[in-house]
C-alpha cells in the first residue's frame, strides 16, 4: 500500500499498532536505527526504552508504537 492511501485509513488514536523488537541488545539497537533510517519510525522517541525481555533469558526488547 502506498503512502497516498494511508491517509484514507480510518485509524483511531486508541487503536495504535505496536511493533515489538526482541533480541540481544545489539540487534535491538540496530533495528531501531534501521527503522529510523528507513522512515518506519519518524523519531527514536517513538520506541520504549530497551529493557530485559520478561519471557526470554538474555534477551532485550523495545516497542514501537505507531
Amino acid at each position: 500500500m502506498t503512502g497516498e492511501w494511508n491517509s484514507e485509513l480510518p485509524v483511531q488514536e486508541t487503536e495504535r499498532a505496536q511493533v515489538w523488537i526482541i533480541g540481544n541488545r545489539e540487534q535491538v539497537t540496530h533495528l531501531m536505527n534501521e527503522f529510523y533510517v528507513k522512515r518506519i519510525a519518524t523519531d527514536r522517541v517513538q520506541f520504549t526504552p530497551i529493557v530485559p525481555a520478561p519471557f526470554a533469558t538474555g534477551k532485550y526488547m523495545t516497542v514501537l508504537v505507531r
